[in-house]
């Protein structure tokens, strides 16, 4: 095979393999996980057909609220067993978000859980397919790219009609680690998380996923994470600014939200 013709190969096979949340074609040595000072064992919610389905349980805001167990993050919905279903059913979930393209619904798409109602807020779809390879783009994209902004913004408002009437949501994407990395880490920092905390909540992804932090596929690093907060800073002056300005939360958005997730402190 001419060397051109194997690099298409690879990379169309690394593309793929991206959208399924699956190993690369070159293996990454493995290494001990890090360890996030932040996992409750309250957190994960054990499913069959899943890996990082997990709340917030255990973080608090630095006016001391705890995040409310009705928000939920989550990788792909594509494997629940019918146990699985009945799990989250019981736990009220009425909006599952998937935030991710078309292309990965069609390869993965989320099984059905009773009672519940599937928003497709695709975050990625107006970049480059090669985005979802690209890490470092996609983070800087979530920031920068009209269209992430705006399903971003979508989510944000789901969230807060759900948890608001007293029903649990799930956002997800394929692994449950970037989009919806960054989708939590807008939701606990304006909810009044400390920045520490955010990084812990986005690391665990690695514990969950058995990943590492030199594991772009399956794992993540803080530099990602580093990239959307770093950009939304440089292009909008302040985090703050982002939200109202490249979000388009309006201040009542904003204080629906955090009267939303944030509850009384919860002790384990």
């Amino acid at each position: 095979m001419k060397s051109s013709s194997l690099r298409k190969t690879l990379t169309a096979a690394t593309v793929v393999a991206a959208l399924l949340g699956a190993p690369a074609l070159v293996a990454v040595p493995a290494a001990a996980a890090p360890k996030s000072t932040i996992v409750a064992p309250t957190r994960l919610i054990k499913l069959d057909g899943t890996q990082n389905t997990r709340t917030f349980d255990g973080i608090t805001t630095r006016d001391g609220k705890s995040i409310s167990s009705l928000v939920i993050r989550s990788d792909n919905l594509s494997k629940l067993t019918a146990a699985d279903k009945a799990t989250l059913a019981k736990r009220r979930v009425a909006t599952i978000i998937d935030l991710r393209t078309a292309a990965e619904r069609a390869l993965q798409p989320d099984h059905v859980v009773p009672g519940a109602t599937l928003h497709y807020d695709d975050v990625l779809g107006a970049t480059p397919p090669t985005t979802l390879i690209d890490l470092t783009s996609a983070y800087r994209a979530f920031v920068t790219d009209a269209q992430a902004r705006a399903q971003f913004a979508t989510a944000l408002r789901t969230i807060t009609t759900t948890v608001a009437a007293g029903d649990s949501v799930i956002f997800h994407c394929t692994a449950g680690k970037d989009r919806t990395g960054w989708a939590a880490a807008l939701i606990l920092t304006i909810a009044g998380v400390d920045r520490a905390t955010v990084d812990s909540d986005y690391l665990a992804s690695n514990i969950y996923r058995h990943a590492t932090p030199n594991d772009p596929l399956n794992g993540v690093n803080l530099n990602l994470l580093n990239t959307s907060f770093s950009t939304a800073n440089r292009v909008y002056g302040s985090f703050d600014n982002y939200v109202r300005k490249g979000l388009g939360l309006t201040p009542a958005e904003v204080t629906a939200l955090r009267n939303a997730v944030r509850v009384p402190l919860r002790v384990y």
